[in-house]
């Protein structure tokens, strides 16, 4: 199925997560296309907002956000709060001015590793993209350019270390894959209750308010 607009009627449709939030997870590995996904479902959620993990990360803490997201992003939202966060300049390597997220109906947050353990006990949904590493990491490689390399030589090894430690994808509630025309979805090992578990019963964990 590659509706757009229905799977975004299903995540409306979950209790929510984070406070009044429906948080919802893009994980998948680097070049897998989680960003355009989730501009996509944004626009098909009527402009939901969308954090960006590599506004929370750095070079030197390539996975080490975990704090910055708690308390930057989650604990504002789970008290329906605006939430407040320093994008990071991968240019400049500085955090820049402050960025404001309001609450919603559904907040999307992407990245690598945006179901790690931490994170997910406050997510109403993960989606984890459905693509091979090689061919992800080749694609962003292509993306990038050889000024790149370096980086990527440096991130291909954190990401395997950080998914061996603690994957994302057996609890991803769905699988997306890119298709030529949209995207096909099922369900997801972490959906082990039927078809449609996560759309009527949601996580079933409570967040560390």
């Amino acid at each position: 199925m590659t509706d757009l607009s229905r799977h975004a009627d299903s995540l409306r449709a979950l209790p929510p997560s984070c406070g009044p939030v429906r948080l919802v997870a893009v994980d998948g590995h680097a070049g897998s296309g989680k960003s355009t996904f989730a501009g996509r479902l944004a626009a098909a959620l009527g402009g939901a907002p969308v954090l960006h993990l590599d506004d929370l990360a750095t070079h030197e803490e390539l996975f080490g956000w975990v704090r910055r997201l708690r308390e930057q992003v989650l604990l504002p939202l789970s008290r329906g709060e605006p939430a407040r966060y320093a994008p990071y300049d991968w240019t400049g390597r500085r955090f820049g001015p402050a960025r404001t997220l309001e609450p919603a109906p559904v907040v999307l947050v992407e990245g690598v590793g945006a179901g790690r353990r931490e994170v997910r006990p406050w997510l109403a949904a993960l989606c984890w993209m459905e693509l091979e590493r090689e061919v992800s990491w080749g694609r962003g490689r292509a993306r990038d350019g050889a000024g790149l390399t370096e980086f990527w030589n440096g991130w291909t090894l954190a990401e395997e270390r950080h998914f061996a430690d603690d994957p994302s994808r057996p609890y991803a509630d769905l699988l997306v894959r890119q298709m030529p025309e949209g995207y096909a979805w099922q369900e997801g090992p972490g959906a082990t209750a039927g078809a449609n578990r996560f759309v009527t019963d949601g996580r079933g964990s409570t967040p560390p308010y």
